[in-house]
């Protein structure tokens, strides 16, 4: 599990005071912060680093907490989101949840209470992403190492090489959309963005090469299948 120094926060709350508190309280517990007063503003933070966690108000000024919920899981981001809310009806708690929320805790929360459920998420968030390593046709995929076993030799990838191969694993055999791809490993979909993923694409293409089962297949106009054959019983 990856270590609480170790973990950035992005909170996004449009009550400065109560922002302010809780920027305090996380990083009193060892975390670090990203503090933002909007969705906008958030969203602009998201796409500028990577975060371990994201604490959302909903209703806050210029995109509202569920919109930047859903932006952050259509870049096929699965970092932990927890809603922080004022918002007490059952139809926006339901809303939380089908925008891809972990949690949706209730105003005024005990902040030991929120930190109990951040790290029991967090705990199993990054056992997952740690635990977990692919099977990639008779090749071993290790995320967290950036490392191929191919062969019985290992293969390191770059960052870039990693994130994309892990978006690409995290839905095998099923459609990820350029613009998906695009927007989650390069925050951005300009054309330089979109030539450099043509160019990690086929890096990828040569390291998974050894294995005839496995492929990268381009969907015309849409975007990219990792091709996995299916595993025998």
């Amino acid at each position: 599990m990856m270590k609480k120094k170790q973990a950035t926060i992005l909170l996004c709350e449009d009550d400065v005071n109560y922002g302010m508190l809780l920027c305090d309280y996380f990083k009193q517990k060892g975390y670090k912060v990203d503090y933002a007063q909007d969705g906008e503003e958030g969203w602009q933070k998201f796409n500028a680093k990577s975060y371990d966690f994201c604490v959302l108000d909903v209703m806050m000024p210029v995109r509202t907490g569920f919109e930047l919920c859903k932006a952050i899981r259509m870049t096929g981001s699965l970092v932990p989101v927890i809603f922080l809310t004022a918002r007490t009806a059952i139809e926006d708690v339901l809303e939380g949840y089908h925008c891809g929320a972990d949690d949706y805790v209730l105003k005024p929360c005990s902040m030991d209470v929120l930190m109990c459920k951040m790290e029991s998420i967090l705990s199993r968030y990054h056992y997952q992403r740690s635990e977990c390593p692919y099977d990639v046709g008779t090749m071993y995929y290790d995320s967290v190492k950036q490392e191929i076993e191919v062969n019985g030799d290992l293969i390191h990838l770059s960052s870039k090489e990693n994130d994309l191969l892990l978006i690409l694993a995290q839905n095998a055999n099923r459609l990820v959309e350029r613009k998906v791809i695009l927007t989650s490993v390069w925050h951005n979909d300009n054309y330089f963005a979109s030539r450099s993923l043509s160019v990690y694409i086929n890096r990828l293409r040569k390291v998974l090469s050894t294995d005839d089962e496995v492929r990268i297949l381009n969907v015309h106009g849409k975007g990219y299948k990792l091709l996995l054959p299916e595993k025998k019983n």
